[in-house]
């Protein structure tokens, strides 16, 4: 009973200095990067070093922040990447807190996979993604618009002009897949603001960016055969 006691006391004596060099490697990050956000501070179980994850971005450092390591990290017995296993933790989103009547609802086949994708009508990677994610057979995708008028002026409007049509989903392939504007007034009562403001509160900065059932956040025009190990729960090599 003794020796347990003392083991318990030796434990919480070490957790309180543990969090105390996180908080102080927190500090420094903050004054050194004033404009970034911290989100996370979390000492790793290799060389020393702790993980930081800020704006979105996995990087790591040593206990003065003297130095600054970015790449990825692999486990050489395993051969596993431990940097992106850790940014698909950080970034996941749960999928059950998605406001899906926010977002147009095409189902495919018996629909029992799901993912979401948050796209821009004007970006040439997400008519990429649209017609790989034509060959996906039992599916239902959530498709968030998402236009980034920084890059693309004209979006919001076809994004809502979209919305706006009797059929949204036809409307939105016939955009994506074949170049076809929609024809409804962009007038009728729209999403899109709610959407872009979903976005910006999940840190999505780019399109396509898709959002798988497990919570797996992965951005870009992912390719057929990923999708399909993605919406079978399995992660890419």
């Amino acid at each position: 009973m003794l020796k347990k006691l003392i083991a318990a006391l030796l434990l919480l004596a070490f957790i309180p200095a543990a969090y105390a060099d996180e908080a102080e490697i927190r500090k420094i990050l903050e004054a050194k990067f004033p404009q970034a956000k911290v989100d996370k501070v979390t000492k790793t179980s290799y060389l020393g070093l702790y993980e930081v994850f800020m704006d979105k971005r996995l990087f790591y450092t040593d206990e003065k922040v003297s130095y600054i390591f970015l790449g990825n990290i692999i486990d050489a017995k395993t051969n596993q990447n431990l940097t992106e296993q850790r940014m698909q933790k950080l970034t996941a989103i749960a999928f059950d807190t998605l406001p899906l009547d926010l977002a147009i609802k095409t189902v495919r086949g018996d629909g029992s996979r799901k993912v979401a994708v948050f796209s821009d009508p004007d970006c040439p990677y997400c008519k990429r993604l649209e017609k790989e994610l034509v060959n996906v057979n039992n599916v239902t995708i959530y498709t968030f618009l998402y236009p980034i008028p920084s890059l693309h002026p004209n979006a919001a409007e076809k994004a809502k002009a979209v919305w706006c049509s009797s059929d949204r989903q036809k409307a939105w392939d016939d955009l994506m897949l074949r170049e076809t504007a929609p024809t409804a007034p962009a007038t009728c009562p729209n999403p899109v603001d709610k959407t872009i403001a979903l976005g910006e509160k999940h840190r999505i900065f780019g399109t396509p960016t898709l959002i798988f059932a497990d919570g797996t956040v992965v951005p870009g025009a992912v390719p057929l055969a990923q999708l399909e190990k993605m919406l079978a729960g399995t992660k890419p090599n």
